[in-house]
């Protein structure tokens, strides 16, 4: 038996490989200048964090879309997209290092980058379709017919990042869709969805739950006009309240659409219940799906104000409106919009509606 050789850390994480790719177009990095080794080595920096965020984000979609996630595999499912967290959190730090770059010193190697822009990061684009961004919620580039003819080469030809994207366009289905999936099968009130009386548990649930947010509801709008004294500022209250108990019964109602109605209960059902046991690792994973998705948005709203420090509104390298575009992705590119939701029609413990057979989520010994 041949003993293997002992390591070393050069050629395990091969750091003279990586050392050399901080080049941009020149020969050698001694050649440009250190802002533009530091411009380079930050977005190489983007890219590798990207590749694990696609890497977890994958292995959570593999899991859920599974016909049966057991219990105990949500934990990982949650320490996964943690991780996700962690990353992006990290990540957006990193534009504090872009901020070293003065605006006269990036124009000083800019013109480099014409053409070039980081809509071309088929990572980002990955990640954007594998959470689940619907595709009709993106918004045009300014320049290019589409975000896919822009991972384009100039000249048309197919590029290695465009097959990246129609690779994971066609790798069905998306994170969202899974974990959809899952709340879909999630027992409400102890009856899951393939249970004769579903329907019936189903109607019982959603009555008691919105009586008890409506009288919620009302006991706060009471409070709330007892401390008013005028008379217009009570209008607007009334009506704003108004709103507000209505919020539950149409979020439930789904628009008719009778697979929605069901997912939207099981969440409202996991936040209502979420002390019981069996209800634990559920709305931990509920809470780091948002978790995700809002430092998502803070990354996208992060790189737009670096942009606009360091160049302010001008046209993008790649032709796009630039900070405004970014600044639209940030408000507008929501995935999990009912999760988020769910925020505004929760209610205290105290005021939750007593639980049909409460004892199916508890602890089962032996």
């Amino acid at each position: 038996m041949t003993t293997p050789k002992p390591l070393n850390y050069w050629d395990y994480i091969r750091v003279e490989e990586l050392l050399t790719l901080q080049r941009g177009l020149a020969p050698s990095d001694a050649e440009i200048s250190n802002d533009e080794v530091m411009f380079i080595t930050v977005h190489q920096v983007y890219e590798l964090w990207l590749k694990l965020i696609l890497r977890e984000l994958t292995a959570a979609r593999d899991l859920f879309k599974r016909d049966h996630v057991a219990e105990q595999e949500l934990s990982g499912a949650v320490r996964g997209l943690k991780r996700m967290t962690t990353i992006f959190r990290v990540a957006n730090q990193h534009w504090e290092v872009m901020e070293t770059l003065t605006t006269r010193e990036y124009l000083g190697f800019r013109d480099k980058l014409m053409g070039a822009s980081g809509f071309q990061s088929a990572q980002l684009r990955q990640i954007e379709i594998l959470f689940g961004l619907d595709e009709r919620a993106r918004i045009p580039l300014g320049v290019e017919p589409s975000y896919i003819a822009a991972l384009r080469a100039h000249d048309g030809r197919p590029s290695p990042a465009l097959a990246r994207v129609e690779k994971s366009l066609a790798d069905k289905p998306t994170f969202k869709e899974t974990i959809e999936q899952w709340l879909f099968r999630t027992p409400i009130d102890g009856v899951g969805p393939t249970a004769k009386d579903a329907d019936a548990a189903l109607e019982r649930f959603i009555a008691r739950c919105t009586r008890s947010y409506e009288h919620t509801v009302d006991a706060t709008m009471a409070r709330a006009l007892s401390i008013t004294s005028v008379d217009g500022d009570k209008v607007r209250l009334r009506e704003r309240y108004g709103r507000e108990r209505n919020a539950l019964a149409e979020f439930l109602a789904a628009d008719g659409d009778v697979r929605r109605r069901r997912v939207r209960c099981a969440m409202v059902f996991i936040e209502t219940y979420r002390e019981l046991p069996l209800l634990a690792w559920p709305r931990e994973l509920l809470d780091a799906i948002v978790e995700v998705e809002q430092l998502f948005v803070i990354f996208r709203q992060r790189h737009a104000r670096m942009v606009e420090r360091v160049i302010g509104r001008r046209t993008g390298t790649g032709g796009s409106a630039g900070v405004d575009y970014l600044d639209k992705t940030a408000l507008e590119y929501r995935i999990f919009r009912d999760l988020w939701a769910v925020r505004t029609l929760q209610m205290p413990r105290s005021a939750a509606p007593e639980l049909e057979r409460a004892d199916f989520y508890g602890f089962k010994s032996g």
